[in-house]
């Protein structure tokens, strides 16, 4: 079943080749929605491929408060703990569980090797990166340029799109949190989107119309 998945997330990617030795030397592991996958300040000696699920990249302030940087998806790893691997650093992101997830964790002297000697690897490693500056970028345009309003709005949306659904099961101070500011203001901003006929709140629940 690993092996399936695997193939099925990564072949139009990766060299076939390359897949058979993922799953030989890979740890296959799951986690639970809000399971902490990756934390600041770890010292990392795997890098994560996501077979399913999703996983959301947080970056802490001195005080402790988190902030959104971008989501994982099915298919893709995390650029940023990539990153550390190469520098040998420890981790400066949270990578969190956004619904239970399985990944298989590849050790970092393999990743460092198929970068030198598989195309197909380092085709992937770069592709990623550049789809991670641009997600960046794109965070660092909501904060400076946008209002929270159209940033919640927005996030709603993405929210959407990552569990394909129009139907969104969480609470406000998670959202809050993910955009850096107090459940008090989402709450505010969340019953104005919906006067203005953009979503229909209930318990727990954001349907995104």
């Amino acid at each position: 079943m690993d092996k399936e998945l695997l193939q099925e997330r990564y072949n139009h990617i990766l060299s076939k080749d390359l897949i058979n030795e993922i799953f030989e030397i890979g740890t296959f592991k799951k986690f639970k929605k809000n399971d902490i996958i990756i934390d600041i300040n770890q010292t990392l000696q795997y890098i994560p491929l996501l077979l399913s699920g999703n996983i959301k990249i947080l970056r802490e302030d001195k005080n402790g408060n988190e902030l959104l940087i971008y989501f994982l998806e099915a298919g893709e790893t995390c650029t940023m703990s990539l990153t550390c691997c190469m520098g040998t650093t420890k981790s400066k992101i949270r990578a969190v569980a956004e619904k239970d997830s399985s990944l298989v964790m590849i050790p970092v002297q393999n990743m460092q090797k198929w970068f030198n000697e598989n195309e197909s690897w380092r085709n992937f490693i770069l592709e990623s990166y550049q789809t991670r500056f641009d997600e960046m970028l794109d965070a660092i345009d909501n904060i400076a340029f946008m209002k929270m309003d159209e940033r919640l709005y927005k996030h709603l949306i993405n929210k959407t799109k990552l569990h394909n659904s129009k139907t969104i099961i969480v609470k406000h101070q998670d959202i809050a949190e993910d955009l850096h500011t107090s459940r008090v203001v989402i709450s505010r901003l969340l019953k104005q989107l919906e006067n203005d006929n953009k979503i229909i709140l209930s318990r727990n629940k954001i349907q995104v119309l």
